[in-house]
């Protein structure tokens, strides 16, 4: 039974460990959701206080939506766990009070058996009545274990007794917990309940002005449209200045090169026929049209791309905080499904004032201006691009060099709407491809 006892502590020890570090986890995991939830509400409460905004009210709502539908299967997780914890705790506690009662019994037997042979004289007597020194000292010794075995029983059956005590105040505790977590899970499920509700009344009153607002949908398509050639206008001009720079660097260091030898040997036909060919050389790639779609990447440029792109899904978002509300590519519009919208980047809705940020060091490339409070900026990352649209605010300039994370302007809030929103798009020499599939946590 000790054998069986120790094994089952020994289980019940390290499922307790495992089980608390998963609801350790579990409980960051909530405590982020959280914050999400809250960052959230104050996105909502901005674009709230306006008239026209109910489509990027109805994209918040449904993110509110979904991070409640997160929390609650978290808590139920955590519920889940707890109960696990709360059956083997039980059942520690039943195989300890079974142990308790065999250990009494003993005990108690073991003390009828001290009080009938409790005086010295009968003891002494035990003592004498040998029939040899051996056997007296036989008998004394036994009489010295009987004691200390009765001794080691009554304190194991008060550290039993401790740790049947220390179990039970747990498992109340763990009861307690368990009961804090229906009861939260219950507000939770109610309060998700009116979020769906509240995205209900939101959602029929968009579908009343469907003409007006599909209207709105097809003009900022269009407007986007305008603003997606212009930047890969920019971006193609930004490669082909690359190339026609590197390609005269080549035919500069060539010619130096050549002028070197034609001094080193003035009176040599081939060194004045490679000088003369090296200068008709640079000459020449000035006028020669360059590639505007793929760089020719320099060692530094092969080693600034090559970092790009071992950050893959690790790079951080444009702005500190936010969430997407419009994803890449074709898809259909979040409210009126039958449209089909195309997105060239991604738009991350975030907080009025949030400073954007260079997701990865490289060059600022181009500074467009579509609008007093709507400026575009380019930054080159070897034969990679990252594009920040919707600034009302830029403090870099081009040839800038700049850092992760370093600011590069503020993100403009619609005067109409209220919504903060900041486009993001990513390309590999001209070709765009999809940014959440770069940016961390997407």
């Amino acid at each position: 039974m000790p054998k069986f006892i120790l094994s089952l502590f020994f289980i019940l020890i390290t499922s307790l460990s495992w089980s608390q570090s998963a609801q350790d986890k579990l409980e960051a995991r909530k405590l982020q959701i959280q914050k999400e939830i809250r960052e959230n509400q104050t996105l909502l409460k901005s674009v709230r206080t306006k008239e026209k905004s109910t489509t990027s009210e109805l994209l918040l709502q449904k993110n509110k939506i979904g991070l409640k539908e997160k929390l609650i299967q978290t808590t139920e997780r955590q519920s889940k766990l707890l109960a696990n914890d709360m059956y083997i705790n039980q059942k520690a506690i039943n195989e300890l009070t079974k142990e308790l009662v065999e250990l009494r019994a003993d005990y108690a037997e073991l003390i009828v058996k001290s009080y009938k042979s409790r005086s010295e004289q009968s003891r002494a007597m035990f003592l004498l009545s040998s029939e040899s020194f051996l056997q007296a000292y036989k008998r004394a010794q036994y009489m010295k274990q009987y004691a200390s075995f009765r001794k080691s029983q009554g304190d194991e059956l008060q550290k039993k007794t401790k740790e049947l005590e220390t179990l039970n105040d747990k498992l109340k505790g763990q009861k307690t917990e368990k009961e804090r977590l229906l009861v939260e899970n219950r507000k939770e499920k109610e309060s998700l309940e009116l979020e769906r509700k509240d995205t209900e009344k939101i959602f029929q009153g968009i579908l009343k002005d469907k003409k007006n607002i599909t209207n709105d949908i097809r003009k900022k398509e269009q407007e986007s449209k305008k603003i997606d050639k212009e930047i890969d206008r920019l971006i193609r001009a930004a490669i082909a200045e690359a190339n026609r720079k590197a390609a005269a660097e080549a035919a500069a260091a060539a010619a130096a090169k050549a002028a070197a030898l034609a001094k080193a040997n003035p009176t040599s036909a081939p060194a004045k026929k490679a000088a003369a060919v090296a200068a008709a050389a640079v000459v020449a790639t000035k006028a020669e049209p360059v590639s505007s779609t793929k760089i020719a990447l320099t060692p530094e440029g092969e080693i600034v791309a090559a970092n790009f792109r071992a950050n893959k899904n690790k790079l951080p978002w444009p702005v500190e905080r936010g969430v997407v509300t419009l994803g890449y590519g074709q898809q259909a519009h979040p409210v009126h499904k039958s449209l089909i919208i195309y997105n060239s980047g991604v738009e991350i809705t975030t907080e009025k004032g949030t400073s954007a940020r260079a997701v990865f060091g490289g060059e600022v490339s181009s500074v467009m201006v579509l609008s007093p409070i709507n400026k575009i900026v380019i930054i080159q990352h070897g034969d990679f691009f990252s594009v920040y649209q919707n600034l009302n605010h830029v403090i870099v300039n081009k040839g800038d060099k700049v850092a992760l994370k370093q600011s590069i302007g503020t993100v403009n809030t619609n005067g109409e709407t209220g919504a903060t929103v900041i486009k993001f798009l990513i390309s590999q020499n001209a070709i765009y491809v999809n940014p959440q599939q770069w940016l961390s946590g997407m």
